[in-house]
């Protein structure tokens, strides 16, 4: 078992959206999964019927979390992001494009000194993605 998780809250305008955002990330990389997604009852406090209680998947064999939540006012910030080395230059421009869809570029994919190709983006939930192929140099 891993040590920690990265554990999502689907809020505000995207509650509700967590399954499909799951669906989504687990359909852009290989070895991934959902593992188990529980769903609130009618009724059921803390939530509303049919929106994510709980939920486990795995990008890449690497764990993540993820629930619904109603009664916050925050949101994803940009400041914590998924990281992801990418193989080759055909999975870094695949996944910026994927990811961009409905979303919004922080650093458009280039090359940036320390990196020949990287992008930081957020997708369409707010989720922030930074991407790499190469060798960083800071």
């Amino acid at each position: 078992m891993q040590k920690t998780t990265t554990f999502l809250m689907f809020v505000g305008d995207n509650f509700g959206k967590a399954e499909e955002a799951i669906q989504f990330y687990t359909s852009l990389f290989p070895n991934s999964e959902i593992k188990k997604i529980d769903y609130f009852k009618e009724g059921e406090p803390g939530g509303k019927e049919g929106a994510v209680k709980h939920a486990t998947f795995t990008i890449d064999k690497q764990e993540y979390m993820a629930i619904d939540s109603l009664g916050h006012d925050f949101t994803f910030t940009p400041s914590v992001s998924i990281y992801v080395h990418c193989d080759n230059e055909d999975e870094i421009n695949n996944l910026y494009s994927e990811l961009l869809d409905g979303g919004k570029a922080m650093m458009p994919i280039g090359d940036y000194g320390f990196s020949k190709k990287f992008a930081w983006l957020a997708d369409k939930y707010g989720l922030s993605w930074q991407l790499n192929f190469g060798t960083l140099s800071f």
